[in-house]
């Protein structure tokens, strides 16, 4: 080939339902690599200004089977995806493959490599307690066989390269981390023009929360921060509660019977594209979670110039720089989550301080500056300079 570009490229992606983050930089990739087609089981739409910038096609469905329910952190299962797909790349004949974490898809794009004749590489996206499998030797020996076929890795993450080359034995150059999901503005902020908010007039700071409402995103912890800030007497601010889940009503109820209506505002489940507007209302952004590999939406209130207070148990911790752009906490410790809402209660005027060193963080992490660093991942792969 006389080009990189004439390369033909597949992405497995079992699941882009709530992937929509990944759109922009798979719309980049595509510029560069304009013979690529991305392969799923779960499919909704374009979001709003990405229409048709890249190929999909949609391959049976995939489906999640839970095994062990989990109280605090992700629950274990499988994702059943379509053998299908083995018909297609061997049709579409693709000279690299990105195989997502180490699905049935990464598997079956492992074993039928020799007759493809296709280059891998595994997007691990981070690492976490749960997703790891460190306590299943079977899950363990899976994983070391299917990275020692992989030709490169990617990860988020610092953590997930120590995982991929300290557990599973990855060879170290061939495992590079930087962050891969990465926010889009424009993405966040769709057709401004039918974004529009209808908020009552809320008090500041207001700290903002944004997800599915579910145990393992510790939005009960926070709340119960907020309950320890009114027995201190602080009253003056709002917690807005961006999403929805199947634990709004138990939280829902918690707010009324600890007299926090004042404070707590729920906004329901919103839109990805008009997401942006309610990150421009917010002052400080909240991350509670238990446990998550990777934490996309710290990034967007980070875009948007927000300092952060995050969840030691997310991989994306490692973009806040302690008492710079923001603080870590451990979620299951409420006072301590208090005591650090009240620096910015007490000095309010550290808030665009570090909102703007947030900016300064994330301004190198864009869709562009992802597609250059997944085509030099391709070019190892490859083995081309």
């Amino acid at each position: 080939m006389n080009k990189i570009n004439d390369y033909r490229i597949a992405w497995l992606l079992p699941s882009l339902s709530r992937g929509v983050y990944w759109q922009p930089v798979l719309s980049e990739f595509t510029k560069r690599f304009n013979q690529t087609t991305i392969y799923t089981g779960d499919w909704s739409d374009f979001t709003p200004g990405f229409e048709g910038s890249f190929s999909v096609e949609v391959v049976g469905q995939t489906k999640f089977v839970k095994t062990e329910l989990s109280q605090v952190g992700y629950s274990s299962g499988f994702s059943y995806v379509s053998p299908k797909i083995v018909s297609h790349l061997l049709n579409y004949k693709p000279h690299v493959i990105f195989a997502h974490s180490f699905s049935v898809w990464t598997l079956l794009a492992v074993l039928f490599k020799p007759l493809g004749g296709w280059k891998l590489i595994i997007a691990y996206d981070g690492s976490s307690p749960i997703i790891d499998r460190r306590n299943s030797k079977l899950h363990l020996l899976y994983r070391r066989i299917i990275v020692q076929m992989a030709d490169a890795l990617i990860t988020n993450s610092q953590g997930g390269k120590d995982y991929l080359t300290e557990v599973l034995g990855a060879r170290e150059n061939s495992v590079f981390a930087q962050p891969y999901q990465v926010p889009n503005p424009k993405a966040l902020l769709g057709q401004v023009e039918e974004a529009k908010l209808n908020l009552p007039q809320l008090q500041h700071p207001i700290f903002m929360f944004s997800g599915v409402v579910q145990v393992r995103k510790g939005l009960r912890f926070l709340l119960e921060a907020c309950n320890i800030l009114q027995r201190q007497g602080y009253q003056n601010y709002t917690l807005l509660i961006v999403g929805d889940g199947p634990q709004g009503k138990e939280l829902k109820e918690f707010v009324k019977n600890q007299d926090l209506s004042d404070r707590v505002y729920w906004a329901g489940w919103v839109e990805y594209g008009k997401l942006g507007n309610y990150f421009h209302q917010a002052d400080v952004f909240v991350f509670s979670t238990l446990e998550d590999i990777w934490g996309m939406v710290v990034l967007e209130a980070m875009a948007f110039g927000k300092p952060i207070l995050c969840s030691k148990w997310a991989g994306v911790a490692e973009m806040v720089m302690e008492g710079e752009n923001g603080y870590i906490f451990d979620p299951h410790n409420p006072q301590e989550l208090a005591e650090l809402m009240q620096r910015f209660l007490k000095n309010s005027t550290q808030i665009r301080s570090m909102g703007n060193k947030s900016q300064q963080l994330i301004a190198p992490h864009t869709p562009e500056s992802v597609a250059e660093f997944l085509e030099e991942v391709t070019s190892f792969a490859l083995g081309i300079s």
